[in-house]
Formats: structure tokens, sequence, C-alpha cells
């Protein structure tokens, strides 16, 4: 195999794997995934939504709760949970991430379950 048969290879795996966490619009794919299962899901009371904030200098997922003292979720971008951040009995998450709401910044609402009951 030639140098630049190499070098071409090597360029679409690179573009391959780097395009395969994020869709088009820049939203992880794990994401996506999420947002397919939660609609399978009965409807949730409050509908879920998802926003996209920058945390710590990383892109991350809040997803609200589905219900009266469950956990909301952030998410890293490849979809693990980073913390809970309120929610529980208490209202104050899991206490690893309390200065979330303080330090977050760029809100982009994802996704917001409109389906109807």
């Amino acid at each position: 195999m030639s140098s630049q048969s190499i070098i071409c290879l090597l360029l679409v795996i690179t573009t391959y794997a780097c395009s395969s966490t994020t869709n088009q619009q820049g939203t992880s794919k794990c994401i996506e995934t999420k947002i397919e299962e939660f609609q399978e899901e009965p409807l949730a009371n409050p509908p879920i939504e998802i926003y996209q904030y920058f945390y710590n200098g990383n892109l991350v997922y809040f997803v609200s709760a589905p219900c009266c003292d469950m956990y909301t979720t952030l998410y890293d971008e490849n979809c693990n949970i980073i913390c809970y951040p309120s929610g529980g009995i208490t209202g104050e998450g899991d206490g690893r991430c309390n200065d979330f709401f303080e330090t977050r910044s760029d809100e982009k609402l994802i996704w917001k379950d409109d389906r109807k009951n």
C-alpha cells in the first residue's frame, strides 16, 4: 500500500471517528438515542426537556426529571452521568455538582417532549 493510500485511509477513519459522536447540529448521537428512548416511554408529567450547556469547560446535557422528587440528570457528551444537579427528596440533587446552576453557560434547548396525552 502506498503512503498516499495510507494517508487517505487514515483521513477517512479519523473523519468517521470524529463525526460519530455528534450529528450535523452538534448534538451527541447518544443523546439522540436517549430522545428515541423517551419517545417510546409514556409521556412524563411534566414532559421531559433536554438542554445543552457548557459546564467546567465541557459540553453537557441536562435532562429534566420525569416527575416529582426524581433527580434531574447531567450527562457528558458520551452519555456518562456526571451528577444529579437537582431533585430527590431534598431537591438539592446528589451534591456532586452543586455549582452547576451558577456556572453553566450557553443554554440551548435540544428537545422537549411535545406529545399530548
